[in-house]
């Protein structure tokens, strides 16, 4: 991930301790670098302490902050004091930046409420958000009302603002590839290319044909061609015995090698087409006419992309792409595409998460390459080799939905926290067992809302990030399941 930057404003207010202002500045400077972040912030020789409070401090934080512009992912305003509302509303507002905003209070001592003391941070927070509501400006709580910079709890809520600014941020501009065009089955996937672009998300599309065209005119032994093969190898188990040299733990199907180069050189094809396209991420037109007509399903280079932080889904469903990025951006992990399955046995919080699978390889606990059951049937099997199987981990789970709704012209999204389990399951693709509180309430609310069957999935756990910058700053309708 890339180092992210916070823009620091240091409330202060003259009738309060300077010294307090003086000593936060240090405290939060001292605490970004602990945690890995890098900030803006008024040197001490432009104003007292570097502090904000008189219309003078707020515009040269102003200035320094629109000069920065392209550096900072989102502000943090700290009060070691009340603080000035007017100069920390004023700052922001001149900037002009259009990012995240975190409100810090400094707490009081019980034995340090004398004159010359006390900080009434409490107080001064209330009267900074008021001002930041007046101005249409939105902004995010720490999750106790004052808290100690110096403090686990502080680093908890930095880490969780940073992935906020990472999700509203990296869905500026963002650009996503569609190839091909979904199956005719799967009505669950449609989507508004127009809602998302007001969302100032583009979709790129390129038709399958033009895909295989070009994957037609690159020779087998390309230099493109023999690396990605070379990758594909290294990736996953492809054979019973052996991958990158090294014994497995899983029996693998034995792929074929004419299977294996048509994934290599489809594989080069669509890397190329993502890097001269500046693409954020992929969705696939997977079936059938790729197995019917190629010879060989993406499922494997579709892992890998996601693998790499370069999302691939499943069915051209560009929504459930953009939910896998969301996730991706929130954790800096990534993510999978899931159906919601099956249920599993009598407990009504738990279900089976499947696909056939494309899911990235950390995901599991072993792996291989293999042909895909499903539609082996019907266009057979050595047309279907290219999913990547196995079982997915015990481990914490966040999942994720957006999905564009026609009728109310808006998008729409639900989030929620749960984990995968150690739970006994024969079966085959890529499967886990998820355990979510309340999942009885959770498909009700995904079938009244008409959400769709596939869910994305990420092994962290950023619901409440993804929920703050879905809802509070992009204005998405966002359910947060709890």
């Amino acid at each position: 991930m890339a180092k992210i930057t916070f823009g620091i404003i240091v409330g202060n207010r003259g009738f309060f301790p300077d010294v307090l202002a003086k000593e936060g500045r240090k405290n939060i400077l001292d605490a970004l670098r602990k945690n890995g972040y890098a900030s803006v912030c008024l040197p001490t020789t432009e104003t007292k302490y570097g502090a904000v409070e008189t219309f003078e401090d707020a515009k040269k934080c102003a200035a320094l902050f629109a000069s920065k512009a392209d550096k900072i992912d989102g502000i943090i305003v700290t009060l070691p004091n009340f603080g000035d509302e007017r100069g920390v509303a004023e700052a922001i507002k001149r900037s002009g930046l259009n990012v995240p905003i975190l409100v810090q209070a400094e707490q009081d001592t019980p034995d340090k409420m004398v004159m010359g003391q006390r900080r009434d941070s409490f107080c001064g927070k209330i009267s900074v958000c008021n001002n930041l509501r007046q101005a249409g400006i939105p902004f995010t709580l720490t999750a106790s009302h004052t808290v100690k910079v110096r403090s686990a709890e502080f680093d908890k809520d930095l880490h969780q603002f940073a992935a906020v600014c990472r999700v509203v941020n990296g869905l500026k501009s963002v650009r996503f590839g569609a190839i091909g065009s979904r199956p005719a089955a799967f009505n669950t996937v449609r989507y508004s290319e127009k809602l998302l672009e007001l969302a100032d998300i583009a979709v790129e599309p390129i038709d399958l044909y033009e895909i295989l065209c070009r994957v037609d005119r690159v020779g087998d032994n390309d230099p493109g061609v023999r690396a990605k093969l070379n990758a594909i190898k290294n990736y996953t188990v492809i054979s019973p015995r052996l991958s990158a040299g090294v014994p497995q733990p899983v029996a693998g199907a034995n792929i074929p090698a004419a299977s294996l180069l048509k994934m290599a050189k489809l594989g080069y094809v669509i890397d190329k087409w993502v890097r001269q396209n500046e693409l954020s991420g992929t969705a696939i037109q997977c079936w059938t006419a790729l197995e019917e007509f190629f010879g060989i399903v993406p499922c494997t280079l579709m892992s890998m992309m996601s693998e790499s932080l370069l999302p691939s889904a499943c069915e051209v469903d560009v929504t459930g792409l953009l939910s896998m990025y969301v996730l991706q951006l929130a954790s800096g992990t990534p993510s999978a595409l899931l159906d919601w399955n099956n249920n599993f046995g009598d407990d009504p919080d738990k279900c089976v998460l499947f696909h056939c699978s494309n899911v990235p390889r950390s995901f599991f606990e072993t792996a291989k390459m293999d042909f895909q059951e499903i539609i082996a049937g019907a266009v057979g099997k050595d047309n279907t080799y290219g999913t990547i199987v196995g079982r997915i981990k015990a481990g914490p789970a966040t999942f994720c939905r957006v999905s564009t709704d026609d009728l109310e012209g808006t998008l729409r999204a639900y989030v929620g926290q749960g984990k995968f389990t150690n739970d006994k399951l024969d079966t085959f693709g890529g499967y886990g067992v998820a355990k979510i509180n309340n999942l009885q309430s959770l498909m009700a609310y995904v079938c009244n809302m008409g959400f769709e069957h596939h869910v994305a999935a990420n092994m962290s756990q950023t619901a409440d990030a993804v929920a703050e910058a879905l809802g509070n700053y992009l204005g998405w309708d966002i359910y947060r399941h709890m």
